[in-house]
């Protein structure tokens, strides 16, 4: 196992794009860092740099203590599992996991003992002398993996590996991938635009837009506390719903057609207050106000099985707004709500940079 280290890391193509923009990140030893973003933000850039697969414009890598700028990929000491399985069609399923040894001029008893190891570890053990065209996608994916393990390499380098598995599928393997990181206790890099991959599998995530961090934290404290209204629309499904507000001379809140009021907590003539869709409550007409009260009109409510999602409409050409409600809830279109949040839950964004605002 390893620690790894980025240090302003920056990726620049033919001398314009910039990919990368000086990312540094502090990986500890057996730790499970996921990178997150949309596509083209960075992530498998980032990911292959580390690996050796792409050259580094500037700043520095280091695995362990070693730093790797100029080091093959080969003497890296890392195993990558990718999106492809890249598995050899013609080979078994031990000839598979145990190729990569046999180049390495291991002695045959260990081989027999890692790639035995592997199977156990991932309940292979029963497909060893089959051909890759007799498994099925996840066992695939479970040999891939195998022969990253087999390598018992100082870390493991993800790269979206769950993206051609159904839903189901991706389901368990996401479980799948998460007890063997804790078991085998390797330091692990994980690329996905999966947000909810991203969450069930981090013990911390690296948000990227645009070749840049936008935060970095456990998942819980990403979600709860977003820095930017970049990640509050990004981490979360549904999204964080985001209001442009504006304030008058006696300091309510509101938005043009909005309906909407409450206070004015940082004495600011414009900002973007956020709230999650299962902190917003609809409530009696009358109701007091609380730090964020908004009048909407109802134009969908979707049920998803436990819960139901209400999407309205704020004022007359207002934002949309997403609301989750309990699943058997009833809502006709065109019904005029009132919805309410309390001070704790709203999120508050500089109106220009999108940054959070604290205290």
């Amino acid at each position: 196992m390893a620690t790894i280290t980025l240090d302003t890391v920056r990726k620049v193509y033919g001398g314009a794009v910039e990919a990368v923009k000086g990312v540094s990140i502090d990986i500890a030893d057996g730790e499970f860092i996921v990178l997150v973003g949309p596509s083209g933000c960075g992530k498998s850039t980032l990911l292959r740099m580390v690996a050796g697969l792409e050259d580094i414009t500037t700043g520095e890598i280091k695995i362990g203590d070693k730093v790797v700028n100029n080091v093959d990929p080969a003497n890296r000491d890392i195993a990558m599992v990718f999106q492809n399985y890249a598995l050899y069609p013609h080979m078994t399923v031990y000839n598979n996991l145990a190729y990569g040894l046999k180049n390495r001029g291991m002695a045959k008893d260990e081989i027999d003992r890692r790639v035995k190891e592997a199977a156990r570890i991932l309940e292979i053990g029963d497909y060893l002398d089959r051909k890759p065209r007799a498994l099925s996608g996840g066992q695939r994916q479970r040999v891939a993996m195998g022969r990253a393990i087999v390598r018992e390499p100082a870390a493991f380098l993800f790269d979206e590996p769950l993206s051609n598995l159904d839903a189901k599928l991706r389901v368990q393997m996401r479980v799948e991938i998460k007890r063997l990181q804790k078991s085998l206790k390797t330091t692990s890099v994980y690329v996905t635009h999966d947000q909810l991959e991203a969450m069930t599998l981090a013990d911390r995530l690296v948000v990227l837009n645009g070749g840049n961090i936008e935060q970095i934290g456990a998942p819980i404290e990403v979600y709860d506390k977003p820095a930017s209204t970049f990640v509050a629309s990004f981490i979360g499904s549904p999204a964080m719903n985001l209001l442009k507000v504006k304030t008058d001379a006696s300091g309510l809140a509101f938005e043009t057609g909005a309906g909407l009021s409450g206070a004015n907590p940082h004495g600011r003539d414009r900002y973007i207050a956020g709230v999650r869709p299962e902190h917003l409550d609809v409530v009696p007409a009358g109701s007091p106000e609380a730090a964020l009260t908004l009048k909407a009109k109802v134009n969908v409510l979707e049920p998803v099985g436990a819960e139901s999602y209400l999407y309205a409409e704020c004022g007359d050409g207002g934002p949309e707004i997403v609301i989750r409600v309990e699943s058997h809830a009833h809502f006709e279109p065109g019904q005029e709500i009132v919805l309410s949040a309390k001070a704790k839950d709203v999120h508050f964004f500089d109106a220009d940079t999108g940054r959070r605002i604290d205290g």
